[in-house]
């Protein structure tokens, strides 16, 4: 079984599924030319004597195309929205997808915090731009030159002004652009590493009192938000910048055409036009469209920041999505049809395995287990018994060699199957906020009450107070001794009659020598009638089990199975 690379995910670039919604509100911009040739063909009839029942017409037309505009724009802005959700939805799925597709030992995972900050929090960017940026963009392609082609047929010269004026606002907005860009990075980064550095602090607040670190720990959190502050407001003085610079330059543009056609109007500007002078009707109607013409640019302009934190927050999303170490069988069901035995037995043969990086921890390793039987695994700090259970449980992908479980090859076809019917007893059990009959039974199905409570008793803890199924823990096992959390583990097991292979990673360390005899005892209990290999340091432990392996040494015992 070999790692896998994951595949970069291909970053979102438009709001494809959602072309016809953005194409209907892009389209709605250019109703107003119809809208802004009947009010100004209404004021040239009242200018020439019109009286108000002839305006009753083209008053009629410019409400029943305003709807339709209001219409138009409300419809796609609705069905935008709604697959711009389900798009960012899917995204957010796939980025957990590939962080439970992470194995436990990827030393190059992210920080959970800022893991779930990216997820929760930084994700969010990605719908303003969705939503705004698509229909600004398309509304820049479309309008501009429509309404440019439109004002040419009257006017030449107050076209080629729009024309000219145009490019500048492009042209500040890239420049601008990459700073915002940069800017919205930077503060993604600061902000999901400041949840990141909070969550990992609150889980150590006990030791950072009890070495009194609280302060020091204060003055890096306040240090830390003051960076976010400042990063925040650089990017809102780009914002606030390229905003500046666009109501400029379409300000003037507006205005020149206004002088040009003021002027025309005045009998002062001759040429221009195509050899006929302008009307008062047909300079107003110029004179309405000039503001369209800039208003997609002014919008698109508004936006673009709303682009850059976005492709930022694609960014952050992508990191989840990076190369790493992975589960092997994630995100797989257990293969209910397969068949291992009530107490596997476990081979492994020329295993060479290797942290990134590193030099080989086991190279052309050999381990054999029979079935029934109980192993520990033995040997200095570094020598890879936690590793080697890892292997074993399918936590990690090795390099070459073969495991086989009660004959089974361990591969990511099967690993998820094979997981399903061991236990796991970590070094560091994890314990979630909530009761412990929660804790024990950790929502599996056909885990009832009563197994959970027989469980409790049977593991040693029912005799305590407040580790009874009803009491409540904090998370982190606040309120647990070592010894106990152990014996929470062992109930957890208990809890998987199905499981037939027992991995077990120092259920002794760190316990008094008493507490340490009550656990093996809990132990081997829970071990009869199956397979377990325990990693340990502790001596009198490894004197109780059956076999003592001693990794770096070649055994030559072969499974009966």
């Amino acid at each position: 079984m070999h790692r896998s690379q994951p595949r970069r995910p291909a970053l979102l670039t438009g709001p494809g599924p959602a072309r016809g919604a953005t194409l209907a509100m892009s389209g709605a911009a250019l109703l107003w030319i119809p809208q802004a040739a009947l009010l100004a063909h209404a004021v040239g009839s009242l200018a020439q004597g019109a009286g108000l029942a002839d305006m009753l017409l083209p008053v009629l037309g410019f409400l029943v195309l305003g709807v339709l505009r209001a219409s138009s724009e409300a419809w796609g802005a609705r069905r935008l929205f709604a697959v711009s959700r389900s798009q960012l939805a899917a995204m957010r799925q796939t980025a957990v997808q590939a962080l439970a597709a992470r194995s436990p030992l990827d030393r190059a995972r992210l920080p959970s915090g800022q893991a779930a900050s990216i997820v929760a929090e930084q994700a969010e960017a990605v719908l303003p731009w969705l939503l705004r940026y698509g229909p600004a963009r398309m509304r820049v392609l479309l309008a501009p030159p429509v309404i440019a082609l439109v004002v040419c047929y009257f006017s030449w010269l107050a076209a080629l002004i729009l024309v000219l004026a145009a490019p500048l606002i492009p042209l500040f907005m890239v420049v601008i652009g990459w700073r915002a860009k940069a800017a919205s990075e930077a503060q993604l980064q600061l902000v999901g590493g400041m949840s990141g550095f909070l969550l990992d602090r609150l889980r150590g607040l006990s030791t950072l009192r009890a070495l009194g670190a609280v302060d020091a720990t204060a003055r890096r959190v306040r240090a830390s938000s003051e960076a976010v502050r400042a990063s925040t407001m650089r990017v809102l003085r780009i914002a606030f910048l390229s905003s500046t610079a666009l109501e400029l330059f379409s300000a003037l543009g507006v205005a020149l055409v206004a002088v040009y056609v003021g002027f025309h109007l005045l009998g002062e500007i001759g040429p221009g036009n195509w050899g006929s002078r302008l009307t008062l009707a047909e300079g107003l109607f110029v004179l309405l469209l000039a503001p369209a013409f800039f208003e997609p640019l002014r919008e698109l302009a508004a936006v673009w920041h709303d682009k850059a934190a976005g492709e930022a927050a694609l960014e952050a999303l992508a990191r989840l999505q990076a190369a790493g170490l992975p589960l092997p069988g994630a995100l797989q069901g257990p293969d209910e049809a397969l068949r291992i035995g009530r107490a596997p037995s476990v081979d492994i043969e020329g295993l060479r395995f290797a942290h990134p990086g590193e030099a080989p921890l086991f190279d052309n390793q050999d381990v054999y287990v029979h079935v029934g039987e109980h192993v520990a695994l033995v040997g200095p700090s570094g020598s890879g018994k936690t590793t080697l259970l890892s292997i074993i449980a399918g936590l990690v992908p090795f390099d070459s060699g073969t495991v086989r479980i009660g004959g089974v090859p361990l591969d990511a076809g099967s690993a998820a199957g094979l997981r399903a019917r061991m236990a796991w007893i970590g070094q560091k059990p994890h314990v979630f906020a909530g009761s412990v009959r929660a804790n024990v039974a950790l929502e599996r199905d056909g885990v009832t009450v009563d197994a959970v409570s027989r469980a409790v008793a049977r593991a040693g803890l029912g005799q305590i107070e407040h580790a009874t199924p009803g009491e409540s823990l904090g998370e982190g096992g606040l309120g647990l001794s070592g010894g106990e959390l152990v014996r929470l583990a062992l109930a957890r097991a208990m809890c998987a009659p199905h499981a037939g292979l027992l991995l077990v990673d120092e259920p002794t360390a760190h316990l008094d020598r008493d507490t340490a005899a009550g656990v093996i005892d809990a132990l081997l209990q829970l071990a009869q009638g199956r397979t377990m290999i325990v990693a340990t340091h502790d001596l009198a432990l490894a004197a109780r089990l059956g076999r003592v392996v001693r990794l770096g040494e070649p055994l030559i015992q072969r499974s009966a199975a």
